[in-house]
């Protein structure tokens, strides 16, 4: 079983701005300083999105490529795929996804729907939800 990742989708204001880093783009690449040691564990994997203390969506990775400056790409599908909000805190860089990843939402269901971070992580904690 392929490894995850989560990375904090920095610089959007909501949702709306991830899509539309995605829209009309046959690659999409996201740069980073480290490439993962279990690297080639993650191929076939996702790259989760936390945005407002939440992963939202996923796009699964393909590869990795090396920049001339020594850092590296992390080459993932075009494609966004949203998922269950699940409570994650911040962080810088990438970081392994512990546990079960979350699951992918349904035709129809609607994530703007969903309660909000701080609050799903508080009642989380609380054993309410």
């Amino acid at each position: 079983m392929p490894l995850n990742l989560t990375k904090i989708a920095f610089g959007a204001q909501s949702f709306a701005d991830i899509e539309e880093w995605y829209a009309n783009r046959s690659s999409f690449k996201v740069n980073t300083r480290y490439r993962p040691t279990r690297w080639e564990e993650t191929i076939g994997g996702s790259l989760f999105w936390i945005h407002e203390h939440n992963i939202v969506a996923r796009s699964k990775i393909t590869a990795y490529e090396q920049q001339d400056d020594g850092r590296w790409w992390i080459v993932i599908e075009p494609r966004l795929v949203k998922v269950m909000p699940k409570p994650k805190r911040a962080h810088q860089g990438w970081r392994y996804l512990k546990g079960e990843p979350p699951r992918d939402l349904e035709d129809g269901e609607d994530i703007g729907d969903i309660i909000p971070g701080k609050l799903a992580g508080k009642l989380q904690r609380l054993g309410l939800i």
